[in-house]
């Protein structure tokens, strides 16, 4: 916690100026972490007009509040440090203390659900939480609130990780985290904001979603909901609604069990459409924007899940505009790296079926050829049929960790699964090849390569013959396709038996080399 030290001269019998308590967002708190080697800000509020110091290490910097009191510097941090510091604000007599900050490595983590699911969740994970003791990993978990407008703070505090508070952390972000810390060897903090089942747009500035054609008009709509929004109305026909379900319910209580229907889901409380918390915007004015010029490293992320069904605005276009809109209000091209979605649902059997969830997986591949410094970690060997929570959260978080320690720490390591990259029509085949290989590719049992797709120019998939040729291209013909012009593989939302990986184990991505958006209005399978 912040500690506010006040030494005050009262003058009992003369006016004197009334001064603003010093204070600083929550994310400046005690456990906190400050990225190593960079000037990195500190920002709060005091009285208008008075001078304010900060000290970190020896280093001091200071600056005079605007005319609406607030304050901002830039101080140095040094090397990594896992020795906890104490970083000092000061202004006329107030002080603010924070104790216990560490230098190293900061990333934010956010999403939806399966960024939020919780070590606790795994009971596998009882024995890695009992031995969690790891003082260098700090992390910061914003609580769910909603905001009309972009809020300058949010509730929460840092923690350390032990084995009382790792329970409560994100799965996906401690492992995570857990990697680089024991690779890199400096602390690491994660500050955590995500809020389960909601679509891209709400983390986005309305602002931002105004220059795309397709968030523009959910924008517009939001507003219009909320100009027309009238509490008593609202409250008047949710009380009506409630009185009817309690009705039903108060029936079905009395029916035989056997006979009994299952009970329709209870009304929700209405909300104002600019504080409902799936709607465009409103969890960046909360849970983002607290945050915006914390230094940081860069992003991890979780999410898609929400957006994978009819008529969404295409992923490859609402993820980079939600990038381009945190790294331009950051200022800072900082690193962005993503899951992309885990096998859900029945497994499909036939080729060329039509599939949402697999088509915005594809788009999430296509985000790291437009846009720069992504990564995407393929989970597409740990899902789960009936779950749209996997439990394995381990994969995903290390498999984030490959893409940072590869790209922002310099090691020389294979960093994803196979990712397409060209493919070419030869002797009735097609030749794709693949970035990514490691030593080369293979088939993870020992087997044949399954779930490969091929068509001619009629359009229908037939299952392909698909065999490893060199180090880097994957052979794949159908003697039922003798003109074959395209490919698709594990194109499915759970394409089981897809087993083409690298010399680490790592799974390709699915991938297609068609573009033919014939799904677009179809349902998710077994949706």
């Amino acid at each position: 916690m912040q500690r506010l030290l006040i030494i005050v001269t009262l003058c009992l019998f003369s006016p004197v100026m009334a001064s603003a308590e010093l204070s600083l967002p929550n994310v400046f708190s005690d456990h906190m972490v400050l990225q190593r080697e960079q000037a990195v800000s500190i920002w709060g509020t005091a009285t208008p007009g008075s001078r304010v110091k900060a000290n970190f290490k020896g280093r001091q910097k200071s600056t005079d509040t605007n005319t609406a009191g607030r304050w901002h510097v830039r101080i140095s941090t040094g090397k990594a440090d896992g020795q906890g510091a104490t970083l000092t604000i000061q202004s006329g007599s107030q002080t603010v203390v924070i104790e216990d900050v560490l230098v190293g490595e900061v990333w934010l983590a956010s999403g939806q659900s399966n960024m939020v699911f919780s070590m606790n969740r795994v009971p596998s994970y009882a024995e890695i939480i009992a031995t969690s003791a790891y003082p260098q990993i700090r992390m910061f978990n914003a609580p769910n609130v909603t905001a009309v407008e972009p809020q300058d703070n949010i509730e929460g505090k840092w923690s350390t990780c032990s084995p009382a508070t790792v329970p409560d952390y994100s799965a996906v972000a401690f492992f995570f985290a857990r990697k680089l810390h024991q690779e890199l060897e400096v602390p690491i903090g994660v500050i955590k904001s995500a809020w389960g089942g909601k679509p891209v747009e709400t983390f986005t500035s309305r602002k931002a979603l105004q220059t795309l054609p397709g968030t523009k008009a959910l924008v517009e709509a939001t507003l219009r909901a909320d100009a027309a929004y009238d509490e008593v109305t609202a409250q008047t026909a949710y009380q009506r609604r409630l009185a009817k379900w309690k009705t039903v319910a108060s029936e079905r209580r009395t029916q035989p069990a056997a006979e009994r229907k299952r009970l329709p889901r209870k009304p929700a409380t209405p909300k104002r459409p600019l504080t409902t918390e799936g709607k465009p915007g409103v969890l960046f004015n909360s849970m983002i924007h607290p945050f915006i010029g914390f230094t940081i490293r860069g992003v991890i992320w979780y999410q898609g899940e929400a957006n994978a069904k009819p008529g969404a605005v295409p992923y490859d276009q609402t993820l980079p505009l939600m990038i381009r809109d945190w790294r331009q209000r950051w200022n800072d091209d900082f690193s962005f790296y993503f899951v992309q979605l885990a096998n859900f649902r029945a497994p499909s059997t036939k080729p060329g079926t039509p599939d949402l969830w697999a088509l915005l997986q594809d788009r999430m591949r296509q985000i790291l050829q437009t846009t720069p410094k992504t990564g995407m970690a393929v989970i597409n060997d740990v899902g789960e049929a009936k779950d749209i929570h996997p439990k394995n959260k381990k994969d995903p978080g290390e498999r984030l960790a490959r893409w940072a320690l590869a790209k922002d720490y310099g090691y020389d390591i294979v960093y994803s699964g196979p990712l397409y990259r060209s493919s070419e029509v030869k002797d009735g085949a097609i030749r794709v090849t693949f970035d990514q290989c490691g030593d080369g590719l293979r088939a993870r049992d020992g087997g044949i390569l399954n779930r490969f797709e091929i068509s001619g120019d009629d359009r229908v998939w037939y299952w392909a013959d698909a065999n490893v040729d060199g180090t880097d291209g994957v052979l794949v013909s159908s003697a039922r396709v003798p003109q074959p012009v395209a490919v698709r593989y594990a194109w499915a939302a759970n394409p089981q038996g897809a087993n083409l990986v690298n010399s680490e184990n790592l799974p390709a991505s699915i991938f297609r080399t068609d573009n033919w958006d014939d799904v677009e209005a179809l349902p998710i399978p077994g949706g």
